[in-house]
């Protein structure tokens, strides 16, 4: 699917697309991995096998929305992993970035040589920094305040570029002024790429990542930087295509990474099918999204199946399977005992919690409030 609800065009722009899938759609896992995936109607109920003639006196009706592939949930055994709950995984910035200050529903962001104020509704509080150090701003997204409402830049300062180069944990991207309000990366999830990195960097051989819904390709890069092979998924070819741009900027073109647009349901039904799996996964799926032919992507629908199919692609010695998910009206238990139930009988352990960037002052090095960006659930062996 393309750009998650809450990431505009997470990967690209265009909010009709699937985060690539920023999210692609991840279904649930079928009684045998073997057997052909049954066509489900939107409404969640079986629809006619592919085979099945319409009857004589009915013309078959055009869908208005493609049936998305799809099969039943697997029956899972043995004991849910044990748990680490809650945990709050920090950021306080690195590279290019970090949080400024936050407050009236508003953040303050440095990009760079850029100081950026974006809508953020969970700041409640004031701002810590004073007014003058707001109003110096370089850029201020304004228009609509939902996460993934269109709106537009105003530039107080001078009228700057659609992109600029940023750097963080040693890879380089563009970073670009988006209608959505996103600007080509999503720092909170630092943590989560410092800890791929180390796995990469630590393993005695070559570990296999599959990054779905990989927006602009940043942690596609990273581990590629650090030794892994890398599958990037995404619906978006605008975001495939800023990812490409990132590659070229990191100096990583001749990196073993493959770039895949695509349905991120439909590509990961086809690794299952064909017996490919990974070591690290990486899904970060939207709210909801729209595949490259018009397939629809419901988080609450479609994420029980996505992660049974991903336990599939694990590796017999996969390091992690890492889920995000962002504007979503629920509690991180939901998607912890989601991972659990998933990994039912996998051993290891299920870790699942929040995402949460620290302001740090004007020069990076002060230690403020923090401010909560998204829910994680992360399993690992143990």
């Amino acid at each position: 699917m393309k750009n998650k609800e809450r990431r505009p065009g997470k990967k690209g722009e265009p909010a009709a697309a699937q985060r690539t899938q920023r999210g692609p759609a991840k279904a649930a896992k079928a009684v045998s991995p073997k057997s052909a995936p049954r066509a489900y109607s939107q409404g969640g109920k079986p629809g006619p096998k592919s085979d099945s003639k319409p009857a004589a006196d009915k013309a078959p009706r055009p869908a208005a929305v493609p049936a998305a592939e799809t099969r039943p949930l697997l029956t899972r055994t043995g004991d849910r992993p044990p748990e680490r709950v809650p945990v709050i995984l920090e950021s306080a910035g690195a590279g290019d970035f970090h949080l400024i200050d936050s407050g009236n529903a508003l953040k303050l962001e440095q990009y760079g040589p850029y100081r950026i104020v974006r809508p953020e509704a969970q700041a409640l509080w004031r701002p810590a920094m004073p007014a003058h150090v707001w109003e110096n701003a370089d850029a201020v997204f304004t228009g609509d305040t939902d996460e993934d409402g269109m709106g537009r830049w105003r530039f107080p300062k001078q009228a700057l570029g659609e992109t600029w180069p940023l750097s963080l944990l040693d890879v380089d991207f563009l970073g670009r002024f988006t209608a959505f309000r996103h600007v080509g990366v999503f720092p909170e999830q630092i943590v989560h790429w410092e800890w791929m990195k180390k796995q990469v960097e630590d393993a005695k051989r070559p570990l296999k990542v599959l990054n779905l819904f990989g927006y602009t390709g940043v942690a596609s890069l990273v581990a590629a930087a650090a030794g892994a092979e890398v599958t990037h998924v995404d619906a978006s070819k605008k975001a495939i295509g800023w990812a490409r741009e990132n590659q070229s900027l990191a100096r990583l073109d001749k990196a073993p990474i493959r770039w895949i647009c695509e349905d991120a349901m439909k590509f990961i039904l086809r690794e299952e099918r064909r017996g490919n799996t990974y070591d690290i996964i990486l899904t970060d799926p939207p709210k909801f999204g729209r595949g490259p032919n018009g397939e629809v992507w419901h988080l609450f629908d479609h994420l029980p199946l996505m992660l049974d199919i991903c336990r599939e692609l694990l590796s017999d010695k996969a390091v992690g399977l890492v889920l995000t998910a962002y504007s979503i009206r629920a509690s991180f238990y939901s998607i912890h005992e989601l991972m659990r139930e998933t990994m039912r009988g996998a051993g290891g352990v299920v870790e699942s919690g929040e995402l949460v960037i620290r302001e740090a002052g004007l020069e990076g090095k002060d230690h403020g409030r923090a401010l909560s960006t998204s829910l994680f659930s992360r399993w690992v062996p143990a």
